[in-house]
């Protein structure tokens, strides 16, 4: 990847940022001393972009995260839009170069500046070579994928570009970016859904949320085999291990990674003899959410009435597909472990995912909505904010300091936030969106939070959260 900045220099926001008091790196600890203003939380934030702007494409963080992540990609538009439009197009564009022949847009996107020290697993880890629908001589990638937040930001960008200098560039770049978008869903619609049930498959934890207790059963059962020796580079970037996967999450982590490889990454044996195969109810609405994202794009590009058809025919799969993993007695929507052939019955986040589609139906939406508003979740009398923790405090698996088993992830409650006032529940998104900015006004850019405390947690400096708070203060 290029280090030269496709779209020149970046204009500043109103005022000059300030370097940021508190941790090494700008970013300040879990008070900041006094809360920013929102006028302040934007200058702060456009700078976290632009300290981890690679030229065209952005780190995830500094530090933890030096290289290109599919998803953190997605978001990152959100804020760049608000900064640079074009800048934010070129993102996504950037990214789009190294999708797989057969649509897949990998997890990863390695920085070959950072070095195979910076991060594990590196490109040699992944191996990804080994499959002939990997890219060649673009880009070092990984071999899984993430949710598709991708069309989501792309239509968020359109809507920042229309009525400016920047919209007919802007146009024109959707028409490039279009097709990749179409073969991307048609990859998750298809490859990753065989037997139609319109669930999504997923394949791996580090396809989103690397160590949910939804996992937890399934990684379980595992038989692991020989694991080649590894050394773990995340730990170092933390204030304390305990915030991160456990060694023994590691482990099987990384057996499955080994027998990806040993698949060649084909989709159609990976559903024959693989042991991790969850049908995932959050990255199957956010993929509704984005396939309604499409059908916008496709109206702004001028797609064929089959494209149109083909998009609109993969959201109602996968709507009737979720209604059918909703619990009708909870209301909680399970992912579906295929290996046991049984719902995964633990409340976290996703148990809300009828939120993300606008479309479902209102009584679907409205047990969601009590579920998410419940002391189960939000509206725990010990959260330090009403937002959605990744876990409820009332599972037994639930820590509050352990990446996805407790903490709020602002990037998760944007799109809850979204889902929201798209579905009509203005109230509610406003009410979500003021938490949001005032926790992030105290709490900072970080990964994640303690949901109690509002500790600051994981990597600092974390670009995906200064871009969801960016579109926030701009909606």
């Amino acid at each position: 990847m290029s280090t030269e900045s496709d779209t020149g220099n970046h204009p500043a926001p109103s005022a000059a940022a300030p370097q940021a008091p508190g941790r090494p790196g700008g970013v300040p600890d879990a008070a900041y001393g006094s809360a920013l203003t929102e006028a302040g939380l934007g200058i702060r934030a456009a700078e976290v972009l632009r300290t981890n702007d690679m030229g065209g494409w952005t780190k995830a963080a500094p530090l933890l995260y030096p290289h290109q992540w599919s998803w953190d990609s997605a978001f990152v538009s959100l804020g760049w839009a608000q900064v640079d439009v074009r800048r934010a197009m070129t993102e996504q564009l950037r990214l789009f170069e190294a999708q797989w022949r057969n649509g897949m847009v990998p997890q990863i996107v390695f920085n070959p500046l950072a070095g195979p020290e910076s991060y594990f697993p590196d490109p040699a880890r992944w191996a990804v070579e080994v499959s002939p629908e990997a890219p060649v001589g673009v880009a070092e990638t990984s071999g899984i994928c993430q949710p598709p937040v991708h069309a989501i930001a792309v239509a968020r960008i359109w809507e920042v570009a229309l009525g400016t200098e920047a919209e007919a560039d802007v146009r024109g770049r959707l028409r490039e970016l279009f097709p990749k978008l179409l073969a991307w869903h048609r990859y998750l619609a298809e490859h990753r859904d065989p037997s139609a049930s319109g669930l999504v498959t997923t394949y791996h934890p580090w396809e989103g949320i690397d160590n949910s207790p939804r996992w937890d059963g399934v990684l379980g059962r595992l038989e692991i085999g020989e694991v080649p020796p590894y050394t773990r580079r995340d730990v170092q970037h933390v204030a304390d291990a305990g915030q991160r996967p456990t060694d023994a999450h590691y482990d099987r982590f990384l057996w499955l990674l080994e027998l990806l490889k040993r698949y060649r990454y084909d989709d159609a044996v990976i559903h024959e003899r693989y042991p991790f195969l969850v049908k995932d109810v959050f990255f199957t609405s956010v993929l509704i959410m984005a396939n309604r994202a499409l059908l916008e794009i496709a109206d702004v590009v001028g797609a064929t009435q089959a494209q149109r058809a083909a998009i609109q025919g993969w959201i109602d799969r996968a709507r009737a597909g979720v209604a059918a993993a909703t619990d009708p007695a909870s209301g909680m929507t399970y992912d579906v472990d295929l290996g046991a052939d049984a719902p995964i019955e633990v409340a976290t986040f996703a148990g809300m995912s009828a939120l993300l589609d606008a479309g479902a139906p209102t009584a679907r939406r409205a047990r969601a909505r009590s579920l998410l508003d419940s002391e189960d979740f939000a509206g725990h009398p010990d959260l330090r904010w009403a937002m959605l923790p990744s876990t409820s405090p009332r599972e037994e698996c639930f820590d509050p300091r352990n990446y996805w088993r407790g903490p709020v992830w602002p990037i998760v409650n944007w799109l809850y936030w979204k889902g929201l006032r798209d579905g009509g529940d203005t109230a509610r998104a406003a009410a979500l969106r003021e938490a949001a900015l005032d926790s992030l006004r105290h709490v900072g850019f970080a990964e994640y939070f303690d949901p109690m405390t509002g500790e600051a947690l994981g990597s600092a400096m974390q670009s995906w959260t200064a871009a969801v708070a960016l579109d926030w203060l701009a909606s």
